[in-house]
């Protein structure tokens, strides 16, 4: 024969090559963000660089080292359909926003929520901490407990302790969940009020999406990026 082929031992070599290419502190933040089912803070990435004895030893500014490991991370995956990136304060992989058309008619959609619930989460992002009479005041109506269940169910919404006045009301405020399902880094980066239309996560105790009080049913929406 005069066309050679890689035999599995070829191959094997050929890949580990290629693995060996790659720094092993980017490998092991590679696999650290992808095996995490949270955002991993910088942090806890140095923290395991620094337990790994992969931080040189002439290192003077830890953070700065930790983001080039980082940055490493994220060239890998230039081009490809899923990134790391940076979100609820931490790094997460995530499939690129521009495939997002492409896969909503083949990923399961979850329904949205309903606009009762859709409005009152928004007034809670914009004015957090926030107390329940507050909100009513703002929506103009009283804001049943199933709106403030369905929020909760979703860990959308956190209680953020309570208002210093008679009756001492909870304080209510977004959740790390809220930043993560909206792709936010922290809430700086909220986007305009009218653009704050969110699916519900995927929560089998809110997929049965039952009509709010005010009768409007949750309908299907556009799978989140």
């Amino acid at each position: 024969m005069t066309d050679e082929q890689d035999t599995p031992e070829m191959s094997a070599t050929g890949e580990d090559a290629a693995m060996s290419a790659i720094p092993l502190a980017i490998r092991l933040v590679e696999a650290m963000v992808f095996a995490s089912p949270d955002p991993v803070p910088e942090r806890a990435i140095a923290d395991l660089l620094e337990a790994q004895d992969l931080v040189p030893p002439d290192t003077e500014d830890l953070a700065a080292y930790v983001r080039g490991v980082i940055d490493g991370m994220v060239a890998l995956y230039a081009g490809r359909g899923v990134a790391p990136v940076l979100v609820a304060g931490g790094w997460q992989f995530r499939t690129m926003a521009d495939l997002a058309p492409r896969l909503t008619r083949v990923l399961h959609r979850p329904r949205r929520l309903a606009r009762a619930t859709l409005e009152s989460l928004a007034i809670i992002a914009y004015h957090q901490p926030c107390t329940r009479g507050e909100i009513e005041e703002i929506r103009g109506v009283s804001l049943s407990q199933q709106v403030l269940d369905t929020l909760l169910e979703a860990s959308l919404i956190v209680p953020r302790g309570r208002k210093e006045v008679p009756g001492r009301p909870i304080l209510w405020g977004t959740s790390a969940d809220f930043l993560r399902h909206f792709g936010l880094r922290d809430l700086r980066d909220l986007p305009r009020r009218e653009e704050l239309l969110v699916d519900v996560p995927d929560n089998p105790a809110l997929q049965a999406a039952a009509p709010d009080a005010s009768g409007t049913e949750a309908v299907p929406g556009p799978t989140a990026a």
